[in-house]
């Protein structure tokens, strides 16, 4: 499954897990610290509307910025929130359905637009569908309302493991781990500051063993290590 089908797979799946939510209560705790269910609804929603902003930029040339500050983000989310239940919710699909509607109407040129993301990163528009996919399906997970990293497809845990991995190999510090999948034929490496050959590193390097899904909510803050002895890691954005 391309990007796009992940994007658009992983809003049909956040979209049931808020219906569950709303059921549930959406003032319930949600699993992301001193977040409520509708916190998170509230964000997905507005990281839709950030994105499209993006879209924006690479139709038009004019640049706009996710968000104009963290304070600003912050404040958005916490205004969203406030939106009774049901049409919370309703906000939600229609921002995702939104932003799949925007992406559709790009250029082959304008998918190769440079915008910037919320960490300050540039990047292709191309790559908005992954940071969109990444983002639906793991606030599914964080809506405490039955979602599991063991439902994502087999491709985006992958893909998962290989951004994740990214990220932490350009940090200066941290451990340098193996991951090694046992329902995958293959392994991910984490060589802090991208030092694959610094013997030290090599002496400490941590074997992690799980299933994929597992390995993917550790990495991602979602969920324990997969066995005992695994190294402490930090936050991954």
């Amino acid at each position: 499954m391309s990007e796009f089908g992940w994007m658009e797979a992983g809003g049909q799946y956040l979209a049931r897990k808020v219906d569950a939510a709303v059921e549930a209560g959406l003032d319930g705790a949600s699993q992301l610290p001193g977040w409520r269910r509708r916190h998170v609804v509230a964000h997905v929603a507005c990281n839709a509307r950030a994105l499209s902003r993006l879209v924006h930029w690479a139709r038009t040339g004019e640049e706009r910025a996710m968000y104009p500050s963290r304070e600003a983000r912050d404040a958005e989310i916490e205004e969203t929130a406030r939106i009774p239940a049901p049409e919370l919710a309703a906000l939600s699909a229609e921002c995702d359905r939104e932003l799949r509607e925007d992406l559709a109407g790009l250029s082959d040129l304008q998918w190769n637009t440079k915008v910037r993301t919320a960490q300050g990163k540039i990047v292709p528009a191309s790559e908005i569908p992954w940071m969109r996919a990444r983002e639906s399906w793991i606030h599914a997970v964080d809506l405490g309302a039955g979602g599991s990293f063991d439902d994502f497809p087999d491709g985006l845990v992958d893909m998962l493991l290989s951004d994740v991995t990214a990220a932490m190999e350009n940090r200066p510090q941290g451990p340098a781990l193996l991951l090694v999948p046992l329902d995958r034929a293959r392994t991910w490496r984490v060589h802090p500051g991208g030092r694959p050959d610094d013997a030290d590193l090599v002496e400490r390097v941590a074997l992690v063993r799980g299933s994929a899904a597992r390995l993917a909510a550790w990495l991602t803050g979602r969920g324990p290590a997969p066995e005992p002895g695994a190294p402490s890691i930090g936050p991954w954005l």
